[in-house]
């Protein structure tokens, strides 16, 4: 075996397993209870989703990704937001789904966007998920394959043009595909041996044996160009063992607080205590989150006393709990007014105005 779970300094990793557990079990309490819970879930998705590609070394601008999920973006997409998308869609999957389907050949086949496998998993489940009812999600599937279509596309171009200056005959698309991907990367063998580690964690606290999984997955390597996949797979596992029943964990935003020395160190007890230490800061963000954002519901229902029983004001509330930022056409379609009457709801509320323009304007919760 190539990553071996024997022999593990329980000493060391006892108390900061301790800390995480106390910290996710709080968040998932008080997200079972939030008035906005299922607004506050939303919100985490694409925060988790900003902060995995931040932890790869990319960049995508929240504020882009919730204007890219609604399909009104103002610029064209970037791979990196055909990424971020793909993460979102995979955690709304794994929301959607019972906590075991994340962790099962089908759940493992379907986020690891094998078509066939995906066919003969619609074919054998007779009732859709929440995640596959939402057109939304059908939609942005459909996106990301254009836009990886269109890198399959380029990198052919590159291929042939290259020959073309060698004067050599253009290479074959199976040739092209080895620019691509490594003909000697098995992903099915190292997923096999990195769900041969999960199951050998049995009897371990659900954050250490997530800690381990994640830890597996990157020093396995598990697949070429999905790195993201282990994070969400060990906020799966997490829900999986029953410690958030009511939310899946953004493990990303708890990793950005942890540097990334501890991160990566060449220690494996090192590495385990800096994951489990991100588990307690991703809870801990979440609840310091939780109560800016009931905080803020609070102030802006202060701005209903008095009004008319069929005023949007309310539903705006919802909807900026909901979303990181929401733009002038977010508010038109969501809310069925004018552009100007978008504005002057906004204004009412006194939300922060986050672009600076005068056009394509977007507004957050203070």
């Amino acid at each position: 075996m190539l990553y071996d779970v024997n022999r593990l300094p329980l000493d060391r990793l006892i108390l900061p397993c301790m800390r995480a557990t106390d910290a996710l079990a709080r968040l998932d309490e008080r997200i079972s209870r939030s008035p906005f819970g299922q607004g506050f879930l939303e919100r985490q998705d694409f925060i988790d989703a900003a902060s995995s590609l931040w932890i790869d070394g990319e960049l995508v601008h929240i504020e882009d990704l919730v204007l890219h999920d609604a399909h009104m973006d103002i610029r064209a997409p970037t791979h990196e937001m055909a990424i971020a998308s793909r993460i979102l869609r995979a955690r709304r999957q794994i929301a959607g789904n019972e906590p075991k389907w994340a962790l099962s050949p089908a759940g493992l086949s379907r986020l690891r966007g094998e078509e066939a496998a995906n066919i003969a998993t619609a074919q054998s489940d007779p009732l859709p998920s929440k995640a596959e009812a939402r057109s939304d999600d059908d939609e942005d599937m459909a996106l990301s394959d254009e836009l990886s279509a269109i890198d399959r596309l380029l990198a052919r171009s590159s291929a042939t043009l290259e020959a073309i200056t060698k004067d050599e005959r253009p290479s074959s698309y199976s040739h092209t595909e080895t620019i691509i991907r490594d003909p000697d990367w098995n992903e099915d063998e190292r997923l096999e041996e990195w769900r041969t580690v999960v199951k050998n964690t049995a009897g371990l606290p659900a954050a250490l044996r997530a800690a381990i999984a994640l830890d597996a997955w990157s020093k396995l390597e598990v697949l070429q160009r999905s790195p993201w996949l282990g994070r969400q797979l060990a906020s799966a596992l997490l829900r999986q063992e029953g410690m958030t029943l009511s939310h899946l964990t953004a493990f990303n935003t708890g990793l950005k607080a942890v540097p990334r020395e501890r991160r990566n160190a060449s220690s494996r007890t090192e590495r385990l205590v800096a994951f489990l230490d991100s588990i307690q800061e991703a809870a801990s963000f979440g609840l310091k989150e939780h109560d800016r954002l009931l905080n803020a519901k609070n102030r802006m229902e202060r701005r209903l006393v008095g009004r008319r029983s069929n005023s949007r004001l309310p539903d705006l509330i919802e909807l900026v709990l909901a979303r990181p930022v929401v733009s002038t056409s977010m508010i038109v379609k969501t809310l069925g007014t004018t552009p100007q009457g978008a504005v002057g709801l906004a204004n009412q509320l006194e939300l922060r105005e986050m672009t600076g323009r005068g056009r394509f304007r977007a507004w957050g919760v203070i």
